[in-house]
């Protein structure tokens, strides 16, 4: 489980293609601090398994169905790279529970620069907004945000500047895609609802 606060903006190393996943390796001072073989790792909003470590990166697989609903897909050396190590019992939870299990894929559709922040509208798939509410929890590329505006298939976020200056959020433009999760919470509600209705 991560809170979605990113600890660090890390750099893709290494990327080596296998037959049916991505090995990757990434570079992070904050997270391999104390990062061990086996410990689970948010890059981009996806929970990853951190296989081999040194003193300044990880390298983690990525599987073919990762591959196939995320944004590591189209990932190259050098990308920047949202990161979160799972969070502890002595985490200060500053954000809101998220899995690491992204959702789908959604797309920046516009940047409306403010003087202290900027206005950011994501297309998200349709079969994720009946989890999304005005002021309720999102999570795009691993970062935990608030929802300000909402329409049929996209919502409006304000980006602090310390989201843009420590997130990929900051350099994302339009038609780039990032990863969605949906708030948790809500997908057990339904899930409840579902079972009573069945009762």
């Amino acid at each position: 489980m991560f809170t979605g606060i990113i600890e660090e903006l890390g750099r893709v190393a290494k990327i080596e293609t296998q037959p049916d996943a991505l090995r990757i390796t990434i570079e992070g001072d904050v997270v391999t601090s104390d990062l061990k073989r086996g410990d689970s790792i948010s890059v981009c909003g996806t929970c990853l398994t951190a296989v081999e470590i040194t003193e300044n990166s990880f390298t983690a697989d990525v599987m073919q169905e990762t591959l196939k609903l995320t944004s590591l897909n189209g990932i190259k050396v050098g990308d920047p790279v949202n990161l979160e190590r799972a969070m502890t019992a002595a985490t200060r939870f500053g954000g809101h529970v998220v899995q690491g299990h992204v959702d789908g894929l959604g797309e920046i559709i516009s940047r409306t620069p403010s003087d202290n922040w900027e206005w950011v509208r994501v297309q998200v798939p349709a079969e994720l907004m009946k989890y999304v509410v005005l002021k309720g929890s999102i999570t795009i590329d691993g970062v935990s945000l608030t929802v300000n505006e909402l329409g049929d298939d996209w919502v409006g976020l304000s980006l602090i500047p310390e989201t843009l200056k420590l997130t990929t959020l900051g350099s994302k433009q339009p038609g780039d895609k990032v990863n969605v999760e949906a708030d948790v919470m809500a997908k057990h509600i339904e899930r409840l609802l579902e079972a009573r209705s069945n009762h």
